[in-house]
């Protein structure tokens, strides 16, 4: 009785112990539950894609913050030399601020070097607004705009580039910075001055705002146009920049301040040749010309119409979901949100627990994503219980395009491949190309077919593609091509020859950018205009600097993809083989990994990074009084939810992956041979639409080669790519049909499209290229009577050469008489 008593307790005090630790348990699980739903719950980034920034933005990031003490030394050289007038200079009549401006141009002439600072010193200062008579940012901002117009006016533009090209060419200042162990900001100064005040005005004229003057609109267009033309020593200005990034990188001018030339560079063919909305209205005009049916949709309508899909599955929710499937029974999931499209593979009365616990794939699932669909389109794939109150209130939906955002589309080639695959079922022979004739196909084919052409989209490279081959077979008939001199055009014939040269060079530059890159000793050093001449002693100085080199390497990253991407959607425009050329020296040069290696990081902490210091950036700090910086303060930073330069950069260079891969299967098989799948799924968890589409069609093109299992275990995210990119009526991708009919054969497919292009540029760029078509002269007498101009000392060698080339040659006679 005694043993019995004494147990009671202990059992009493077990059981207390273990409900306990349960509601501890549950404790933790539910504040665990909170995170994770707010996770979900996170919003959409408010980013809007565009050509660039705001314009403040955009000025701010020429300077770095080491060079904030030259705004004060911009000032003191612009008030040494207008003292003398006992004014400001906002006080004067225009008049007198073009007579000051031309003594300025004058002064630019000097040979001095310092003297020749001074005034692109203050020259620079005046570009910058005159900052030290303003209360405002806005007020500079005005000031700006209004000089740098009469800065141009006036011919200051022509004048530094005649500085500009002295400077690139300056053999001493190149080998002194070879020389040197370290190079920082002093070795650059005077390059640095030229391209600010160039940057400025190519940044400022190119902005329109309400306010423009007519004479402002017109100054804009002749400047647009000069720059595009060939006027600068019989090349465009963007050419002599592409010049400078080559020299920088085969290591011949370490000192040239390339974030600087780079965002120039970016800013230029921006203006010459258009931004992504001058793109699209470009490509309806071509359209129009060539007499093809208009666009289905405006594509940057649609993708700024889109909504981002939920952020991936949380662990705790892949915790919960295992065990509930390992008891063998269906709940209701708390954590999912009720729109995400894998909860009616869930509720699939036909699908057993098997297959449900393939899925569960803790390394794919926890990067998976969940689509959203349309309330009403429920109902049609499955009738569910009543869902519980959605976590968002309603009138989110109320816009919600309903149905798919994009029209599908059909090549010529699909319809044809499909014809010619039905005919041999039921007919046993092919007729070629020929997609009229429907003789012996059964109805649901001529049903298929009709509904194929109503999708048929024909684009301008295809047009250009039969063009080209029509123009090769028959260089006679159809004679010469009128070719129209865009600034894509001229940019293109003046990069040709030098080409791979300046794809290297920029892809260096953003490999040394790269935030996953690791320092190398035989690295290009990109810092050269970032370093201090004396390194940081403090803390607060060290913490500054560090920084003032991730906003560095950032802003680079951004002008190189953004440089990038605008090249291939305009040489694309121009002429497909232009753009081709363009992407395979990117492909061969390995764009393709380095891309894929950017953005194996953490993605989220990449873009949410808050490399850059408010008060430090131009014009507020030339405005306001600079508050005291504190090693707080900067690791703060500032309180947006994103790095827009940042965001930017990561949807340009999955852009650019786009279009190097896509119609292009041995490149598509260089993203499954470099695993690229983990990396693009972590990429989805940005919760922004535009950037998870360019995800998902990197996804789409190489699921069918990921295999079966793969495809299992991300439904989620196969729901989303059917739900946001574009269909291809007669694309397998989701099944994967064809994975042995097309074997990588990557050398076949790229030599093909390599003679395509070098028939393409001997054809239009040779000047040669008629020879073998011109008339040859079959008359003896004349042949003997032409004028042959031979060297000053041929007729003291003559009989020499006589007796080499003629004498002593054998002639076959029975050679002449055989038939070739």
């Amino acid at each position: 009785m005694q043993a019995e008593d004494m147990e009671v307790p202990i059992i009493h005090n077990l059981n207390d112990t273990g409900d306990r630790l349960r509601q501890r348990g549950k404790d933790v699980f539910k504040e665990q539950q909170k995170e994770s739903e707010s996770s979900m719950d996170s919003p959409n980034l408010e980013f809007e894609y565009g050509d660039t920034d705001t314009v403040t933005a955009e000025l701010s990031e020429l300077y770095s913050y080491t060079e904030e003490p030259e705004f004060a030394l911009n000032r003191d050289c612009f008030e040494e030399d207008f003292g003398s007038h006992g004014r400001r200079w906002i006080e004067l009549a225009v008049e007198e601020q073009r007579t000051y401006v031309m003594r300025l141009l004058d002064a630019l002439e000097v040979t001095d070097r310092d003297k020749r600072l001074k005034v692109a010193r203050a020259i620079l200062y005046l570009a910058q607004g005159v900052f030290d008579e303003c209360d405002t940012e806005v007020d500079v901002l005005h000031w700006s705009r209004h000089n740098v117009f009469l800065l141009y006016d006036m011919g200051i533009f022509t004048a530094l580039l005649e500085l500009l090209s002295m400077e690139i060419d300056n053999s001493q200042a190149c080998s002194s910075a070879v020389r040197k162990p370290a190079i920082s900001l002093a070795d650059s100064t005077e390059l640095r001055v030229l391209l600010s005040i160039m940057y400025l005005m190519v940044e400022t004229i190119r902005v329109p705002t309400e306010d423009d003057r007519p004479e402002w609109i017109a100054a804009r267009e002749v400047f647009k146009n000069e720059l595009g033309s060939p006027l600068y020593n019989g090349e465009p200005f963007a050419l002599l920049l592409f010049t400078m990034v080559t020299k920088f990188c085969s290591m011949n001018a370490p000192h040239f301040p390339m974030k600087k030339v780079l965002l120039l560079l970016w800013k230029t063919i921006l203006f010459t040749m258009g931004g992504f909305l001058e793109l699209q209205q470009m490509k309806v005009r071509g359209r129009e010309r060539l007499n093809l049916p208009p666009l289905p949709e405006d594509s940057i309508k649609v993708v700024r119409a889109m909504r981002a899909a939920s952020p991936p599955a949380s662990a705790m929710e892949l915790i919960e979901q295992q065990q509930q499937q390992k008891r063998g029974r269906r709940s209701r999931r708390p954590l999912v949100k009720q729109d995400s499209l894998d909860t009616y593979n869930e509720r699939d009365p036909f699908k057993n627990d098997d297959a449900r616990d393939e899925e569960e794939d803790p390394e794919d699932t926890d990067s998976g994503i969940e689509g959203e669909v349309d309330p009403l389109d429920r109902e049609i794939i499955i009738q569910p219980p009543p869902p519980p109150p959605p976590l968002r209130p309603p009138t989110e939906r109320v816009n919600f395009p309903k149905g798919l955002p994009w029209a599908p589309k059909v090549r010529e080639k699909d319809i044809e491949h499909f014809l010619e695959t039905s005919r041999n079922k039921f007919i046993g022979f092919t007729l070629g190309n020929d997609t009229e004739t429907l003789v012996g196909l059964p109805r649901p084919i001529h049903e298929s077919v009709k509904t194929l052409k109503q999708h048929k989209y024909v684009s301008i490279a295809e047009v250009q593609i039969k063009r080209e081959d029509e123009l090769q077979q028959c260089p006679m008939t159809l004679g010469e091509e009128d070719v129209e001199e865009t600034s894509a055009e001229i940019l293109y014939l003046g990069m040709l020859p030098n080409l791979s040269q300046y794809v290297i060079a920029l892809l260096k530059l953003l490999l040394a950018a790269a935030p996953t890159s690791k320092a190398k000793t035989d690295s290009i050093n990109i810092l050269a205009d970032v370093l201090p001449e004396e390194m940081p002693i403090t803390v607060l100085q060290s913490m500054k600097l560090g920084i003032d080199v991730n906003r560095h390497k950032e802003i680079i990253v951004k002008a190189i993809s953004a440089l990038l991407l605008l090249l291939l959607k305009h040489l694309k425009h121009n002429h497909i083989y232009q753009f081709e050329i363009v992407s395979q020296h990117l492909v061969f040069a390995n764009c393709i990994p380095l891309i894929l290696k950017f953005f194996n990081q953490n993605i989220m902490s990449y873009i949410s990074a808050k490399n850059s210091i408010c008060v430090l950036d131009f014009p507020n700090c030339v405005v306001h009084e600079m508050p005291e910086l504190t090693a707080e303060s900067l690791e703060a930073g500032d309180s947006n939810q994103f790095c827009w330069r940042n965001l930017f950069s990561c949807i340009n260079l999955l852009r650019i992956l786009n279009k190097l891969t896509k119609w292009k299967h041995s490149r598509t098989m260089m993203l499954v041979v470099f695993k690229s799948a983990p990396i693009l799924k972590r990429a989805l968890k940005v919760k922004q639409a535009m950037m998870q589409l360019y995800v998902l069609k990197l996804l789409k093109i190489q699921t069918k080669y990921l295999g079966r299992q793969w495809r299992k275990s991300n439904m989620k995210t196969m729901s989303a790519i059917y739900q946001k990119v574009r269909h291809r009526l007669n694309d397998d991708w989701a099944y994967g049909n064809d994975i042995d009919a097309r074997p990588w054969d990557f050398q076949a497919e790229e030599c093909a499209l390599r003679e395509s292009i070098e028939k393409f540029n001997s054809r239009r760029y040779d000047k040669n290229k008629n020879g073998d078509f011109m008339p040859v002269d079959n008359c003896l007498q004349s042949v003997l009577g032409q004028r042959v101009d031979l060297p000053e000392d041929f007729h003291y060698s003559y009989e020499m050469w006589l007796e080499r080339e003629v004498f002593s040659q054998p002639i076959q006679w029975e050679g002449l008489l055989q038939d070739p």
